[in-house]
């Protein structure tokens, strides 16, 4: 279990040109970014650097010209609450809410001014977040990596890795309001194949244990996970109980598969990072989040763990093979 933390960092003086000021004035003239996360510092290092990425592209480098000030919930999802109030109260220029829909709809709940930059996985219009992905308003913009529209997706080629599935399970938090809409489209997409859904629920990691044997239980040939933050961050541990119980999974995102899972369909996870530091760069230079529109991904990528394939004893369809983007030995 991830203990909460606190990590602060807030970094960036001003050039010693105009003579020696007192520091808390230095800091002052800096603006200050609120990274506000749903995850952990080491579980998300890699989005956090994409971010960090897209900020520089914008024109700002942590240190010589914004200040980011950093909470991270650690998976205690009910923290988020607190950690987006105690930014606003700082108080932070611009919230970088990522992680998830849980730190969007914190974020927003604590501010109606400060701009608020995030990376989502569902429908922000039917979150209520946003007037429209073209028109946001409000004081909120983003990305979204559109998790219910390619959930289907990602059934479909799980399914041609063995046609003789019959019965298949998904696995999700149901804590975001827009897990049921991702489970359903993913019964209809079972269903008019002549396949069973099975949902398997977790929050924690020992829920997540538990829904791993009860796909042993049920005989259960194939899972597909859900694009949440919560198994995103304990992505290695999955990976674990899938090789674990012998049972082939379809993962969201290609970092799944380099910790060694099975095959991926999705986005590039850092890829909407990057752009959610460009948005936040462009804001700070004076850009209105009510006049960004959501960002959606225009690629998606296919990969396949060709190891993990052998270990399993999958051969992999001739077909597959000719889609996939990009084989892992």
């Amino acid at each position: 279990m991830y203990k909460p933390t606190r990590r602060i960092l807030c970094l960036g003086l001003l050039g010693m040109a105009a003579g020696p000021l007192p520091l808390r004035a230095q800091q002052a003239a800096l603006p200050v970014i609120g990274f506000l996360s749903s995850g952990s510092p080491r579980a998300f290092a890699k989005f956090l650097k994409a971010f960090q990425q897209g900020l520089s592209e914008a024109g700002f480098v942590e240190g010589r010209n914004v200040s980011i000030v950093y909470r991270w919930a650690e998976g205690h999802f009910d923290e988020l609450d607190g950690l987006a109030a105690e930014l606003v109260a700082h108080p932070v220029t611009l919230i970088a809410a990522t992680g998830g829909m849980l730190s969007a709809q914190a974020a927003k709940k604590a501010t109606e001014t400060i701009p608020i930059v995030t990376v989502l996985g569902f429908d922000p219009v039917k979150l209520g977040l946003v007037a429209s992905f073209n028109k946001p308003g409000g004081n909120l913009t983003g990305t979204t990596i559109i998790t219910t529209e390619i959930a289907p997706k990602r059934l479909s080629l799980l399914c041609d890795l063995d046609p003789g599935i019959r019965t298949v399970a998904t696995l999700v938090n149901p804590n975001p309001s827009g897990t049921k809409a991702e489970t359903e489209s993913l019964a209809a997409a079972a269903s008019t194949t002549g396949r069973s859904l099975i949902v398997l629920e977790a929050r924690s990691d020992s829920e997540i244990d538990a829904a791993f044997a009860e796909t042993a239980q049920k005989r259960v040939r194939g899972v597909v996970i859900s694009a949440d933050p919560l198994f995103t961050a304990r992505r290695s541990h999955i990976v674990g109980l899938a090789a674990k119980y012998s049972v082939p999974v379809m993962y969201p995102f290609r970092e799944f598969v380099e910790a060694g899972g099975l095959m991926s369909y999705g986005p590039s996870l850092a890829g909407a990072y990057r752009v959610a530091g460009i948005y936040a760069g462009r804001i700070l230079k004076g850009a209105k989040p009510s006049e960004l529109p959501i960002e959606e991904p225009t690629a998606f990528e296919f990969l396949i763990n060709m190891k993990t394939a052998q270990t399993l004893g999958l051969t992999i369809p001739p077909g597959l093979l000719s889609i996939v983007d990009e084989t892992i030995e």
